[in-house]
């Protein structure tokens, strides 16, 4: 029979281990911008530009993703991520639609 002892080793943490950063870098209109994780795309907006941001909310101007698609502004910011803002267009045939009645994507989803 053999006596094993056995050996506790504590490791110390590495100081240069990565860690995770707290904050994500996203792109509005080619604008760099920092967001906490969790943000989304109204929110790296209103970054940019808090004025884009209050015409998002109030439906004169849409966010887009990097290929001009229309995305929900509740969106959640990955690292990299690139919107676009835009103004609310109407459709060809609706010469009535103002920005107070145009129905954005966001809206009918």
């Amino acid at each position: 029979m053999s006596d094993r002892q056995e050996i506790e080793v504590e490791q110390e943490p590495t100081p240069n281990a990565p860690s995770e950063p707290t904050m994500l870098r996203a792109y509005v209109n080619e604008r760099g911008v920092s967001v906490a994780h969790g943000a989304t795309a109204l929110d790296a907006v209103r970054e940019a530009d808090p004025a884009d941001a209050d015409a998002v909310t109030a439906g004169t101007r849409r966010i887009t993703d990097s290929r001009g698609l229309p995305i929900d502004a509740g969106t959640p910011v990955h690292g990299g991520a690139i919107f676009r803002v835009l103004p609310v267009r109407a459709a060809p045939g609706d010469a009535d639609v103002t920005p107070e009645t145009a129905v954005t994507d966001e809206a009918t989803a």
